[in-house]
């Protein structure tokens, strides 16, 4: 039986017209990148820049110094030829010296390249620790919407390889001085040349500077597209994801989807390779054409006695290599225009702001927390998923975007409460409106009766242990994934916090885990790492909640703590549990019954309400929604 034809989504990428090149005032906008870029990179290490710069000095002047030199050699040969009576001390002295200058210039050249290595190096290094450190200050809405992803994808794409900027500006300005020296030349010998020279390289500059422009439109453009060619090769070749691929047959379509956008984007890259190709091919030549006709211009001047034969050697020598260098300063104008582009992608993410803030004044953060947190008439909907689009406030109060809508309940110290309800009730997003995870769209948190906004949302962070349902399973050792519940503690001293590790295993059962591993703590866990060990659904979860016992933070927030345990597993948790929570508020999202039952109050969502609140006696005597859910439940087990 054939394969079905898998679903093609991304042909529309055939369909989208062109890039369009942005326009002169936009390409010198983009240059606002270069000062704080510069900034940047002198503090990353003050002495490298300057190392460079002093080098890329020297060798501004090594071309003029051999070409002059090289002029005074040939006419003391032909001097020599004319006369009979060779000078072979002058001879011998010039030669030796240009032999100097270009030693010189090697070794300026090749330890410039060393220390911009090194520079580039260290510059990466420090990009990348700024743009996690930003990642990390901004909210949890950020990372929930796909335009954040494509800008993210973009700056990460700046961290590596960015550096050839400085390398570019540093040569261009050594390239600059060259060319200086070097017009001074031709000016003194005959200012035609240097005309001719302007005329013959300025089409090449305006033709590239606009395929450089048309070349970041079209990245820019795929971004999300690359985004999922990324993704499909993770996913068609990875462990997490092997043992659906291959039992559910997903590969076909996996690799006819990467395909058809790999197809479109070499597509569009392909056309306007050729044409960038095709221009730049007819510039070029006319530039060479107009070379050689400076060259013509400079032959008979010499024939006629106007020029002597050094001189056609330095003055031939002079043109070539300016033409050159202009030819090379414009096109690296061009990229060094290219690359500002790219480094505003960067930027812009640097500037982005995260809407939770600490304030200015924060109040002290309760310890301990004595009246609790409270939500008064709390409604909340998630942002806008279009980057830029204002959060409508004044929304029907029956429009289907709002999950929560007045939500009012309080928790008091050292009372346990469980969130009941059916997928998409608003359970989650009470905890992550609790941990200032978000802000409310409307109504007010507070805690001991004070708005929540006005604590430092570092310290609420410092007093909350969360242990979520899709908690991460990180490819690091066995104590590092248990002391995640505070990884400071271990960074700091890793004798002194181990002992916590181990009782929070001990706790949370993952100590049962942990001992059948080879290594026991030190084992690496996951499969990405050598010498890694997976461990099953139920054992990682032992090992998350070893987490939250490690927190030791007044208020919890368990959500499905033991959706993947067996019976005898979690059996052993509810013994623990009232352990974990003694002292401490804590809020349990469950859909076991046995589990919910263990909860002090119990809260049932519907629709973003509050439809039901007791305790699970009170609630069965209620006969509402609670007992249908319970006794559906209880009839799978009868």
């Amino acid at each position: 039986m054939a394969e079905p034809a898998p679903a093609q989504p991304s042909a529309r990428r055939s369909r989208r017209p062109p890039p369009a090149s942005p326009t002169w005032a936009e390409r010198m906008k983009a240059m606002r990148n270069l000062p704080p870029f510069l900034r940047m990179v002198w503090q990353t290490h003050r002495g490298y820049v300057t190392g460079i710069a002093l080098l890329r000095l020297l060798r501004a002047f090594i071309p003029i110094a051999t070409l002059w030199v090289g002029k005074l050699i040939v006419d003391a040969v032909v001097e020599a030829t004319r006369t009979g009576t060779p000078d072979w001390t002058r001879i011998a002295t010039l030669v030796g010296i240009e032999f100097g200058i270009v030693a010189v210039g090697e070794v300026a050249a090749r330890t410039g390249t060393l220390l911009e290595s090194l520079l580039g190096d260290l510059f990466s290094n420090r990009m990348s620790v700024r743009l996690m450190e930003h990642a990390a200050e901004l909210d949890l809405q950020h990372f929930e919407d796909p335009a954040f992803y494509d800008r993210l994808e973009r700056a990460r794409r700046q961290t590596v390889g960015r550096i050839v900027l400085l390398s570019q500006l540093f040569g261009l300005a050594q390239d600059a001085i060259t060319l200086l020296t070097l017009i001074g030349t031709l000016l003194a010998f005959s200012p035609v040349l240097f005309v001719l020279l302007v005329i013959t390289v300025l089409p090449s500059f305006l033709g590239e500077t606009h395929f450089a422009a048309l070349g970041y439109s079209l990245l820019y453009q795929w971004t999300p597209e690359r985004r999922k060619l990324d993704y499909y090769r993770l996913i068609a070749a990875s462990e997490k994801t092997a043992k659906e691929v291959k039992l559910f047959g997903l590969s076909p379509y996996l690799i006819a989807q990467y395909r058809t956008l790999a197809d479109g984007f070499y597509a569009a890259n392909r056309g306007l390779a050729i044409r960038r190709n095709l221009v730049s091919t007819g510039l070029s030549l006319l530039s060479t054409l107009g070379y050689y006709a400076a060259y013509a211009t400079i032959v008979y001047r010499t024939v006629l006695g106007r020029l002597t034969l050094g001189d056609l050697a330095l003055l031939s020598g002079t043109f070539s290599r300016s033409r050159d260098l202009i030819q090379r300063m414009l096109l690296s104008t061009t990229e060094l225009y290219e690359q500002a582009l790219y480094l505003d992608d960067l930027f812009v993410f640097f500037s982005m702001r995260p809407s939770i803030a600490r304030p200015e004044r924060p109040l002290p953060f309760p310890r301990p927390i004595r009246e609790g947190f409270e939500f008064r008439d709390v409604w909340f909907r998630y942002p806008e998923a279009v980057e830029g689009a204002p959060v409508q406030m004044d929304l029907p109060d029956d429009d289907k975007s709002w999950v929560l809508r007045g939500i009012s309940f309080r928790i008091h110290p050292g009372e346990r409460i469980a969130l009941v309800g059916e997928n998409g009730a608003g359970k989650t997003t009470i905890t992550k409106l609790l941990a200032r995870l978000y802000e409310p769209t409307r109504g007010t948190i507070l805690l001991d009766g004070r708005p929540l906004a006005e604590y430092d949302p570092a310290e609420l962070h410092d007093q909350v242990g969360v242990i979520f349902q899709d908690f991460v399973r990180y490819d690091m050792t066995a104590e590092e994934n248990i002391a995640v519940g505070r990884i400071g503690e271990l960074a700091r001293d890793e004798q002194e916090a181990r002992p916590k590790v181990v009782g929070a295993a001990e706790r949370s059962l993952a100590s049962e885990v942990v001992e059948t591993l080879p290594e026991r703590y030190r084992q690496m866990l996951g499969r990405r790492f050598d010498g890694g060990v997976d461990l099953s659904g139920g054992q990682w979860q032992k090992v998350a909640l070893g987490r939250a016992y490690m927190r030791d933070a007044q208020l919890l927030i368990l959500d499905e703590p033991t959706a993947a345990l067996d019976a005898r597993a979690e059996f052993g948790v509810f013994q623990r549990f009232s352990e974990l929570t003694e002292g401490k508020m804590a809020v349990l999202i469950s859909h076991r019954f046995s589990t919910v039952r263990m909860a002090d109050r119990i809260l049932v969502l519907e629709h973003g309400k509050v439809l039901e609140e007791g305790t699970h006696d009170d609630l069965l005597a209620l006969s509402g929604r609670y007992a249908e859910l319970f006794n559906l439940q209880a009839a799978g087990y009868r």
